[in-house]
């Protein structure tokens, strides 16, 4: 499956889906806090999302269309993941200098991502 690029709009949709399973656009659009975006606003963005392919109509209740995500959430944090890396030149060492400059990275963050990077590399 292909990565769409997305926007933080659409990510805080699919944040709603992926918690919900599947959604009508009042449903997405009531899941949102206060203050919210306009209905509108959200079924714009839900079309966009379907002609993307990162979601889908399973079925339709009334003059409701009921949406699910077809992006898994693992799939959409690795393309964002990808794409701030890119502002790092692809490299992770100049973010991490970066959040923990900015006291987002903690020692238990670093013992923690030591623990999964040794994990990975044992047979």
């Amino acid at each position: 499956m292909t990565k769409p690029k997305l926007t933080k709009l659409e990510l805080q949709i699919l944040e709603a889906l992926w918690a919900q399973g599947k959604a009508s656009i009042r449903e997405i659009q009531e899941a949102f806090p206060e203050p919210r975006p306009a209905y509108t606003t959200v079924q714009t963005t839900v079309y966009r999302l379907e002609a993307k392919k990162a979601v889908r109509r399973i079925r339709k209740i009334s003059n409701a269309h009921i949406f699910e995500a077809t992006v898994d959430r693992d799939v959409a944090r690795h393309r964002l993941l990808d794409e701030i890396l890119s502002f790092f030149g692809g490299r992770a060492q100049p973010m991490m200098s970066q959040l923990a400059e900015a006291g987002k990275l903690t020692l238990d963050d670093i013992r923690e991502a030591e623990k999964i990077i040794r994990k990975g590399r044992k047979p």
